[in-house]
């Protein structure tokens, strides 16, 4: 027979999991429950939030919601900040601050502030953390701490399809071209023309596109072939097996 210790073990571990279970369960019921739709905005008044739109829960920090549009189909993971204004509570006036175009995918932990004019054009994707402002600290005054000093403002915009990638920072005054390529980590500022790479902090153009030569410097490995249409699982492993078998005879 199992001793008295054996089963006040199993049990205790019985408990745990049953315990673990209702609660990864709880959470997932939070998480569906409190994302923000334009069928459930939540406590937010945003100006306008398109069709399919999904802001993660828990939301980072929002306000000026009322200055703020999120397009059709736009994936804002969680603890992603927008702000349209310096602070709450401001009347910005009639026209929006901040816009997101359709189809914005916005990594989590992300940041945009939009003190002024901010637009991301459609289907832009922006891997985690990066940040987006229209203000940056001013130190004009050698004798006042930086921090109280009145920051500088302008506008950004970041054209469609456009890839941002993780831990980016897109400075005041930015404006990106259409399919621009920004890497992970770099610091932009200024005009980066449409179809370019950058990279580096400040980023520097480090590939662009020529309509005769195609991408300058040559892209390192072919262009990847997208999966037909039609195609099941069963068939891509069948595919897989194919050519993993062709390389080893090979």
């Amino acid at each position: 027979m199992p001793s008295n210790q054996n089963v006040f073990s199993s049990l205790v571990a019985w408990r745990r999991r049953a315990v673990s279970r209702l609660l990864h369960r709880g959470t997932r019921w939070v998480r569906q429950a409190a994302a923000v739709t334009a069928e459930r905005p939540g406590p937010y008044r945003f100006r306008s939030i398109g069709t399919g739109a999904r802001l993660a829960f828990p939301q980072g920090t929002v306000f000026g919601d009322p200055w703020i549009e999120i397009g059709d189909h736009c994936i804002i993971a969680q603890d992603v900040t927008l702000t349209a204004g310096m602070m709450p509570d401001l009347d910005l006036g009639p026209d929006p601050i901040l816009t997101l175009g359709n189809g914005v995918v916005l990594g989590r932990g992300s940041h945009v502030i939009a003190d002024v004019r901010l637009t991301i054009g459609d289907d832009c994707f922006f891997g985690p953390g990066v940040y987006l402002t229209t203000t940056n600290h001013s130190y004009d005054d050698p004798d006042v701490p930086v921090g109280k000093q009145w920051p500088r403002t302008d506008p950004v915009e970041i054209g469609p399809g456009s890839w941002i990638g993780t831990g980016a920072v897109i400075l005041p005054g930015a404006r990106l071209g259409r399919n621009v390529v920004v890497a992970a980590g770099a610091v932009v500022r200024g005009e980066v023309p449409d179809h370019a790479v950058v990279a580096g902090a400040p980023a520097k153009v480090v590939r662009r596109w020529d309509p005769r030569a195609g991408w300058q410097p040559p892209l390192r490995t072919p262009a990847p072939v997208p999966i037909p249409e039609g195609v099941t699982p069963e068939q891509l492993l069948a595919l897989s097996a194919e050519e993993r078998s062709a390389a080893d005879a090979g």
